[in-house]
């Protein structure tokens, strides 16, 4: 049985006043007036009934359908995901002292001692072979992942992307044994309209699986992560902890978002939840079904948000939309024309409010593919073609993993290319060479190298590339003088060799 959407205010009214048998309208003195079948709001809500399908309950029967059907079509696709982390402990003060180390030898109750915790979230089978989608931070980091179906089932799950940029996280099932597993139908998440109804299932602090129910509150809200691809949907359906990586579907039994976050001063739901979009999940996992790379469109164009004296100044009404700051030369932005002060309101038609709206809609979208951009110079409002092409990596040659007996083994480095100036607030222009990953406790950790470094001169020697880079972390000295930028702050510092 399928359920007519409902209009959260006209749902409301008609919940409260049908008991009654009788409408009413608020005249101008704030009376209660009955309202008769020919009155001017009755035709109002006549018309507006007859131009959107959405419909108000007409009767107590329709007030009294239930989200029974649906559930059962929609929860045995949705799972439960218990991920397994082996973390080390500090050393105790104690574990190196000469008297400790000769009473206890080996056996030392000082010494530090892996420590295993288990994080619980919820995930979502979209594909029969066992595919699942959850969010990042449900598995970020984790040694063992498992899944537990509806039905009571466990399976160990291979992890085919971990994105912390999207926060979302891919899984396939190990082992299947030929089994075809329920599915969830991605939606258009772009169909969403405020005050749509949806329900959230998820595995809330581990008590069972879980169904909620709530409308859409917003769409494209940004500020919940830290994110350049935030279009956040909002919805008052109870999430809780567990809850993430969870389905929010509408009432066509189709996935319309992930949950992932609640805004929250008591660590459980005050009806403000946030998913992130399926259009946006359905990326990710169309990326790990061709090989598990992500690869997202890339602007190559710096943007701000607009204030409100910006829009007072360039004459923008209303104020919103992304402000180009900076262009890389020779990035699709450039190729299209776009120039530092263009104020960007739409692409293929669709308003863009802030610069994380922008990015999203731009890595939803296919690689290959031409948008449309709407922008205003000069007060004119202009169209430009943009290319959807992804960031130039360069050669394979341009990132190194420094090993060996040095300070720096552990350290992977990458020569400075635009995007990777974005990626860490650096100008386009920037040059030299950026540590990107460091190894946990590593000689490169524990001298205190960090991701985002940008290395500029080791021992009197300019880096500028990773060979050279390299070349100098490798050699066998007695110390290292390093000049670093972290951060924007310039450092200088002495290291022994």
């Amino acid at each position: 049985m399928s359920l007519p959407r409902l209009s959260v205010l006209a749902a409301a009214a008609a919940a409260v006043l049908a008991a009654a048998g009788i409408a009413y309208a608020l005249e101008g003195n704030g009376k209660p007036q009955p309202v008769t079948q020919s009155s001017p709001a009755m035709q109002v809500a006549a018309a507006a009934a007859a131009a959107d399908s959405r419909q108000v309950p007409q009767s107590r029967t329709e007030m009294e359908l239930s989200f029974a059907p649906l559930v059962k079509q929609v929860a045995p696709a949705v799972v439960n995901v218990y991920a397994t982390t082996i973390s080390k402990q500090s050393n105790s003060p104690f574990a190196n002292d000469p008297f400790f180390s000769q009473l206890f030898g080996r056996n030392s109750p000082f010494a530090a001692r892996p420590r295993e915790s288990e994080s619980l979230g919820s995930g979502v089978i979209i594909d029969p072979k066992g595919v699942i989608v959850t969010n990042n931070h449900v598995v970020n980091g984790a040694t063992d992942v498992k899944v537990a179906l509806q039905d009571g089932h466990q399976y160990d799950v291979d992890v085919l992307i971990a994105d912390p940029k999207t926060d979302l996280a891919v899984l396939k099932i190990k082992n299947p044994g030929g089994k075809i597993f329920p599915t969830l139908p991605f939606a258009n998440s772009d169909d969403l309209e405020v005050g749509d109804l949806v329900l959230a299932i998820g595995n809330p602090f581990g008590v069972g699986q879980t169904v909620t129910s709530g409308i859409v509150s917003a769409l494209q809200r940004t500020g919940v992560e830290s994110s350049d691809y935030e279009a956040f949907i909002q919805t008052d359906a109870a999430i809780n902890p567990g809850n993430s990586g969870g389905a929010l579907v509408n009432l066509k039994g189709q996935l319309v978002g992930i949950n992932t976050a609640i805004f929250t001063r008591s660590g459980g739901s005050v009806g403000i939840g946030f998913a992130i979009p399926a259009n946006m999940a359905r990326t990710v996992a169309r990326a790990a079904e061709n090989g598990g790379k992500l690869v997202f469109p890339w602007l190559g164009a710096r943007l701000q948000d607009i204030t409100p004296d910006i829009a007072n100044s360039l004459n923008i009404d209303p104020p919103r939309g992304a402000m180009v700051t900076e262009v890389a030369q020779g990035s699709p932005a450039d190729q299209a024309g776009l120039k530092s002060g263009d104020v960007i309101t739409a692409i293929d038609g669709v308003e863009v409010d802030e610069p994380q709206g922008l990015n999203y809609r731009i890595a939803t979208k296919p690689i290959g593919s031409t948008a449309e951009l709407t922008f205003i110079r000069g007060g004119q409002r202009q169209q430009a073609a943009l290319k959807l092409e992804p960031a130039p990596n360069g050669n394979a040659g341009d990132t190194v993993t420094i090993s060996g007996n040095t300070r720096f083994a552990g350290a992977t480095a990458a020569t400075l290319t635009p995007a990777l100036a974005q990626q860490y607030g650096l100008p386009f222009t920037a040059k030299g060479i950026v540590i990107t990953n460091v190894a946990s406790d590593s000689p490169a950790d524990r001298m205190g190298l960090m991701a985002g470094d940008i290395i500029l001169n080791l021992n009197g020697t300019d880096i500028r590339d990773v060979s050279t880079f390299k070349r100098i972390a490798s050699g066998d000295v007695q110390g290292w003088q390093i000049t670093l930028q972290r951060q924007g702050q310039l450092i200088r510092t002495y290291i022994d060799g």
